[in-house]
């Protein structure tokens, strides 16, 4: 087995939890290895750090399975899987959840969402490919899903050397399949859907509408198949408006109203958000609720100070249509956009929209996608809930 030796002082944020070993932070390589092949990480003195799969195409060298001298096989994923499965089983419901969510499960680069009897999965690095077989039968084994389905239609995998793809493992399925999320019922497009299919990280964000929206007047921008906007309205909103660009989007919208016999309280509008809250402003309208929840607008570092600038804009136009005493839930999913860059911008956009803000409660990703302390980039779902006074 290869040794990947760090240089001095790299070894730091490897003993504080972080499972990725940089290029430019390897000192030497000993021995003879293949791109996907496990290695052992040591540091500058020769300590054993840990184990991990290696891939030379990426800046990411290696990514940690292990901080033990263990073998890495089937037994090895079983325990981790079942592990995963546990946890949710003991944390949240389980009828929809994220059952492996990377790294925070130690599992690196591997996504794995269970809608109702189905599972959709992701295989983000030439590491965790090398195992997509093995990992697969050993989901069909522990979870016993209906059918499975790959969504590695995602360009990440390009800097891995990996094509992208999607379709059936087991199956096939209609892929459209129905959710159940907290009291609503949901129909998910796990073929052509968002990610993989829905966004099951804000669940608990959208029980926290409850004692906000009723009888109130509700704006749901980005609402991509209506998440935030059916809660509302299930949970007393006299009138939901739910605003998406795609009209694809908008369609599940409407379907899963109807589903939940809401479509009298919810409609659709396909449209760019930035230009319908300038051109509601104009009009004069105003809400009670008014909801954020955009795509993510940085994926880099150096993208921040843009999307600083887009998180403000549409963070201040929402203040301005908030009645006196109603209420922002704002949220960014932007790993860079800290929660003290976030609060900052908050504060910002409040200034110049000459409104005072309070907060009522700072949120974060569900419980089904934890959060790795000493790993960052598994805290990246930010929602605060504030009054706007």
């Amino acid at each position: 087995m290869a040794r990947i030796l760090l240089k001095k002082g790299e070894e730091k944020r490897i003993q504080m939890g972080h499972p990725w070993i940089f290029d430019n932070e390897v000192k030497a390589v000993e021995g003879d290895y293949a791109p996907a092949d496990i290695v052992d990480i040591h540091d500058f003195k020769n300590t054993f750090l840990g184990r991990g799969y290696i891939n030379p195409k990426s800046k990411i060298l290696v990514r940690m399975l292990t901080r033990h001298k263990e073998d890495i096989n089937e037994a090895f994923f079983r325990q981790r899987i079942i592990d995963a499965w546990e946890y949710r089983k003991k944390l949240t419901d389980t009828d929809s959840c994220r059952v492996i969510f990377g790294e925070a499960d130690f599992l690196p680069a591997l996504i794995v969402d269970k809608f109702g009897d189905y599972l959709s999965i992701q295989t983000l690095s030439l590491g965790i490919e090398k195992y997509k077989d093995m990992i697969v039968a050993l989901l069909d084994e522990i979870l016993e899903p209906r059918g499975i389905y790959e969504r590695n239609d995602v360009p990440i995998r390009e800097k891995e050397g990996l094509e992208q793809k999607k379709g059936f493992i087991k199956g096939p399925f209609d892929t459209t399949v129905q959710i159940r999320e907290n009291e609503i019922k949901l129909w998910v497009d796990i073929e052509n859907g968002q990610k993989t299919g829905y966004f099951l990280d804000q669940r608990e964000n959208r029980a926290a509408l409850k004692p906000l929206v009723k009888d109130a007047r509700v704006l749901d921008t980005f609402t991509h198949t209506g998440g935030f906007a059916l809660h509302a309205a299930y949970y007393g909103a006299k009138e939901v408006t739910a605003v998406d660009i795609s009209e694809h989007a908008i369609d599940y919208v409407m379907k899963n109203a109807a589903l939940n016999s809401l479509e009298d309280k919810v409609k659709g509008v396909a449209a760019n958000v930035f230009d319908l809250l300038k051109a509601y402003q104009v009009q004069g309208e105003n809400f009670d609720v008014v909801i954020l929840d955009p795509p993510a607008f940085c994926k880099t570092k150096s993208a921040l100070e843009g999307a600083y600038r887009g998180y403000k804009e549409i963070n201040l136009r929402a203040m301005k249509l908030i009645k006196p005493g109603g209420f922002l839930v704002t949220c960014s999913c932007s790993h860079y956009m800290y929660p003290s860059i976030f609060a900052e911008m908050i504060a910002d956009a409040a200034r110049d929209a000459r409104r005072i803000v309070r907060q009522v409660e700072f949120r974060t990703q569900a419980k089904d996608h934890p959060v790795l302390f000493g790993s960052d980039e598994s805290m990246y779902l930010k929602c605060a809930i504030l009054q706007i006074v």
